[in-house]
């Protein structure tokens, strides 16, 4: 795995740590390659049910590594375009396979969550954060656009107008702004961070995988199909779950007024 990313499996939670503190946990080459093999990992890792995306240290993710872009500056202009059009490029692949990934992925935030930090933090399942924690797109501070599926996601979560805010103006947003606009879920005292979100974390693990995953494909499928396709694929998905074991488990624990004991299968 790469340096500047950790890797950790416990039982059926996988967590995976961005791993330059020192930096905010800005962007690296390293990094980016990590998080690609670390999620595929997961992916097809049948013990693992959950997966937490965390930063270490005091941030979650502070977007590119703007000191390092320093290299660049004395490219030529068409250089430059076709070097950042390349890198950026090499993101999306990460970003497909958290969106296919049929486990739910967890985002615990603390501190920044800036630039490509908030596009993954975006593109997560869930997002647990810290009281103190904050976001801001900032790319517009350094005269550019966002990437990392950030005006996929922003405008789906908060609306149009507001999304224009957010990516225009470049401000930094606290814990409960952000979650009164429906991009974190839960903030917790920053102390009981890490406490909350392996609660979290347990609960979705020990949930049925097969029905979290298409639950989450149906959400995601939701915002571009049309109703006929959408309602198509609902039941397509329900008789999917219907031959699972978990199905079996859920009916038969409702039935016996217990809880049920989802095995993920």
């Amino acid at each position: 795995m790469a340096e500047d990313l950790l890797y950790e499996k416990n039982g059926a939670i996988a967590t995976v740590t961005l791993n330059r503190p020192e930096a905010r946990n800005a962007l690296s080459q390293d990094m980016r390659e990590g998080l690609y093999q670390a999620l595929a990992d997961v992916e097809t890792d049948d013990s693992i049910r959950c997966v937490v995306i965390t930063g270490a240290g005091e941030h979650f993710q502070a977007g590119g590594d703007v000191k390092a872009f320093n290299e660049f500056v004395k490219m030529s202009p068409d250089e430059r375009r076709q070097t950042f059009e390349r890198r950026i490029h090499g993101l999306h692949p990460t970003i497909f396979l958290m969106e296919r990934m049929k486990k739910p992925i967890i985002a615990s935030v603390r501190g920044g969550a800036a630039g490509f930090g908030l596009s993954l933090m975006m593109a997560c399942d869930m997002v647990i954060a810290s009281e103190d924690a904050f976001i801001t797109l900032a790319y517009i501070g350094i005269g550019t656009t966002p990437d990392g599926s950030g005006t996929y996601m922003l405008p789906r979560i908060v609306g149009l107008k507001k999304a224009m805010e957010i990516a225009m103006l470049g401000d930094r947003i606290g814990a409960a702004e952000a979650r009164d606009l429906g991009l974190i879920n839960f903030v917790v005292p920053t102390a009981e961070l890490a406490a909350e979100t392996a609660k979290l974390a347990k609960r979705l693990a020990n949930g049925p995988t097969v029905a979290l995953g298409l639950t989450k494909q149906l959400l995601n499928a939701s915002l571009n199909n049309r109703m006929e396709a959408q309602l198509s694929m609902e039941a397509q998905n329900f008789a999917a779950c219907a031959a699972s074991n978990d199905w079996v488990e859920g009916v038969t624990a409702f039935k016996e007024k217990r809880r049920p004991e989802f095995k993920g299968n």
